[in-house]
């Protein structure tokens, strides 16, 4: 095991948090994809009844509870002479990209047979997902053990992040129309073959300009005693109850986010673009603002206080700006873009300091497992709010590229404001029970040091 106390003072190349950074831009032409484009590609686009995609969302979903825990096992008992992580992002770079292109490629058949390929390929591409997104989010883990190199490196990651998810709403739908030749189905799959194409080139990337550095001794422990070890993690079970709420509200906003500009705003399709790129850019400039302030004021309370904000945000953008309002719609969005990621980063160093938590204090130390179950929660919420989108839809009875009942767009908005901002402001109350303080963590990491063996 290398000698951890080296590692303590770490610092990254830029080179190399870039190269970390371009791991989660090729994951986040998924995730993008998944939270902001899915729902209005299935409905509008593949042609499937909101209530069909609501279930598929929920459905595939439940895969996740074997394959996440699953990942994170494998990544627990496989190591290279590349590391126990970076090998994946070379194996999976091509099915990645592969599966991206089936997930957006509309088949010319009856509606039973589209709605069996939809679910084959979300499947798939939710499947190559979890064999690169594991290993992604456990890789910070063995590049440095520095917290402030962490939380640096992580503001890298999802600023890199935020560029995937600006080139999936803006330069998708504008190649979709282009490249279509009429047919925008056709236009989405070749748009979304080449995001897919990126991705598999970042992959690449991402493994040629990392390195694993910290070794773990990871013990042979059976799965029982690892979900044992896991539940008696409180800060961990806090962290995934965090990452469910909070993603159920992000989602939830951003898979509307197309159907508000379209038939609340009323607007054409390069409103619709660049409404969503006004949401992407406010959490770009989020992920600069977050590692500025967290250099100078405590992480955690910025977390809580931000995801409050984002609920008393929401609440006024309902209460203001009605259908048609657009300029006053574009300042409300950009805010509360803004606000609501200023915790991205914190959140993805707290999960490292949660098990670095759970090793301190029963002595053994459960990685794969607890990034699986991290995983696995994310893309839970992000099935509930797919579902919750869907099913909604249907309750308020929307109709695909038709003018919108009063109870339509009313039901749009709220999806868009109320709904989510209660999820933000629940999941900011949550986090006034995380205790791990960065002094706490120093003095974890000096246990975890003097008893780590010599190398």
């Amino acid at each position: 095991m290398q000698d951890r106390k080296q590692a303590l003072d770490q610092k990254l190349s830029v080179l190399e948090k870039i190269g970390f950074g371009a791991g989660d831009m090729a994951v986040n032409v998924v995730i993008s994809s998944m939270m902001l484009i899915i729902t209005f590609f299935y409905t509008d686009v593949f042609g499937l009844r909101p209530a069909d995609v609501a279930l598929l969302l929920i459905v595939v979903r439940m895969v996740d509870a074997v394959t996440d825990p699953l990942m994170g096992m494998v990544t627990d008992r496989i190591e290279t002479r590349w590391g126990r992580y970076r090998p994946w992002f070379l194996w999976m770079a091509v099915p990645f990209g592969i599966s991206v292109t089936l997930t957006f490629t509309t088949p010319d058949t009856t509606y039973g047979l589209k709605l069996a390929w939809a679910y084959a390929t979300y499947t798939l591409v939710t499947l190559v997902f979890t064999a690169v997104t594991i290993p992604y989010i456990s890789l910070i883990g063995v590049l440095t053990a520095n917290p402030k190199e962490r939380l640096s490196a992580n503001g890298y990651r999802l600023f890199f992040a935020k560029i995937a998810a600006f080139l999936v709403t803006i330069l998708v739908p504008v190649l979709a129309e282009a490249w279509g030749d009429g047919q925008l189905a056709r236009g989405y799959q070749r748009a979304m073959g080449l995001m897919g194409l990126m991705a598999t080139v970042l992959f690449l990337f991402c493994f040629f300009t990392t390195t694993e550095r910290i070794r773990h001794e990871v013990d042979r422990k059976p799965l029982r005693e690892q979900f044992a070890l896991l539940l008696r993690n409180d800060q961990w079970l806090l962290l995934c109850a965090v990452c469910v709420i909070g993603t159920i509200g992000y989602v939830v906003r951003g898979s509307v986010a197309a159907y508000y500009a379209k038939y609340y705003l009323g607007g054409d399709a390069k409103l619709l673009s660049a409404f969503l790129a006004t949401g992407v850019v406010a959490a770009i400039l989020a992920m600069v603002a977050s590692t500025w302030i967290t250099k100078r004021f405590c992480k955690i309370a910025l977390f809580r206080w931000s995801q409050l904000l984002v609920g008393v945000l929401s609440l006024a953008m309902y209460l203001v700006v009605g259908p048609g309002d657009v300029v006053a719609a574009f300042v409300f969005y950009f805010l509360i873009c803004f606000i609501v990621d200023l915790h991205a980063p914190v959140f993805w160093s707290a999960i490292v300091e949660a098990v670095d938590y759970g090793h301190a204090r029963s002595g053994k130390r459960v990685a794969g497992l607890a990034m699986g179950g991290i995983s696995f929660f994310q893309k839970a919420g992000m099935g509930i709010a797919g579902a919750i989108v869907g099913w909604l839809l249907a309750w308020f009875q929307y109709v695909p590229d038709q003018p919108q009942t009063p109870s339509a767009l009313n039901g749009i908005a709220l999806m868009l404001t109320l709904i989510p901002g209660a999820f933000h402001a629940l999941m900011g109350l949550v986090m006034f029970a995380y205790r791990i303080t960065d002094g706490y963590y120093q003095q974890i990491r000096q246990q975890i040091i003097h008893e780590a063996p010599a190398a």
